[in-house]
């Protein structure tokens, strides 16, 4: 049975189920087994070292499968920012139909892809953000609680509050995004006004997510605890996995007089795919959200998916509609 939605319509789509853009993650061995299943995969742009790199990520993933799937592309401010330019060139020559959009300023990509037709979808952490968005012309939003992995904003809104707020004002197809696990979740975020979910942290947790397995029994084994919230003294809020490493940067960073130079050794993206790829946990950051606590095993993709479908369907048809006089 599929899952009808705006989204589902607007991206071709059998459920409302999308893969985050994770770095290092967001590879063609899960976005292809995720667009496989029904859902909507995403490749994630930067991790590949080089445009040219991408086209190849987007061929490999093709080769997987022949359902839709998306390529992310985070525009972060930095002192020596990447070819943003040349890695959307790679998605618009690649004949890429979706692109999941997120960071800061990201108008000119934006109307670069459009004028191509593809379809975006631009991840927002705040309803007037989302707004701001949808006036720039894209077809969807991906709004995230606090309760993600990432950065989840300085406005410190969990779902349960922001997908509703967003819901009453945003007009265009809307993915909500943080603590998103089970069918419970979906249910609850159709309930709230959303289309659709993003999964991040428990897609990560399934045989194809190209991460150790110690990192994925970590995620089993931890709670809805197992988080710590970094950098929100330097205004860029950061929800990661508890472990040593980030213990240590919330440590350092209780100082009042504590800068990121201070911690900036302990936060290497590259450390952190150190740890995603030899299970060194303690080598890096792991991202992980408080979803954790709703992880209890690592199922393939497809098994993870139609559990979803199933529960969520069951929920809707069965127990919500028995609670009618």
């Amino acid at each position: 049975m599929a899952l009808k939605t705006r989204f589902t319509e607007l991206v071709g789509i059998e459920y409302p189920i999308v893969q985050g853009g994770m770095m290092w993650v967001g590879r063609a061995e899960l976005a292809a087994a995720v667009s496989n299943a029904g859902g909507l995969g995403i490749l994630t742009a930067l991790t590949q070292p080089s445009p040219d790199a991408l086209r190849e990520e987007i061929a490999r993933c093709r080769k997987m499968t022949d359902k839709p799937f998306g390529v992310n592309l985070t525009i972060l401010p930095s002192v020596n920012p990447p070819p943003y330019a040349e890695y959307r060139k790679a998605i618009i020559d690649s004949g890429v139909t979706i692109v999941e959009t997120a960071g800061h300023n990201p108008r000119e990509h934006v109307e670069d892809f459009k004028a191509h037709g593809i379809k975006v979808i631009h991840k927002c952490t705040a309803v007037r953000h989302a707004l701001s968005a949808e006036r720039m012309g894209v077809d969807a939003i991906s709004i995230d609680g606090f309760e993600c992995a990432g950065h989840p904003g300085e406005d410190d809104i969990p779902g349960l509050v922001l997908i509703p707020a967003a819901a009453d004002k945003v007009k265009i197809p809307m993915i909500a995004s943080g603590g998103f696990g089970d069918g419970r979740g979906l249910v609850a975020a159709l309930a709230l006004g959303a289309d659709g979910i993003n999964m991040g942290t428990r897609f990560c947790a399934t045989v194809e997510a190209p991460i150790h397995d110690k990192v994925k029994q970590l995620l089993v084994a931890n709670d809805e605890r197992g988080t710590n919230v970094i950098f929100k003294s330097l205004k860029n809020t950061a929800r990661v996995c508890k472990n040593s490493v980030s213990d240590q940067v919330v440590e350092i960073l209780r100082r009042p007089d504590a800068k990121f130079d201070d911690v900036a050794h302990l936060v290497k993206g590259a450390q952190g795919r150190v740890a995603l790829e030899t299970g060194d946990i303690d080598a890096g950051l792991i991202w992980a959200g408080q979803v954790q606590g709703l992880i209890h095993d690592i199922p393939t993709v497809a098994e993870l998916m139609q559990r979803i479908v199933d529960d969520a369907t069951r929920i809707i048809c069965q127990r919500l509609q028995g609670l009618v006089a």
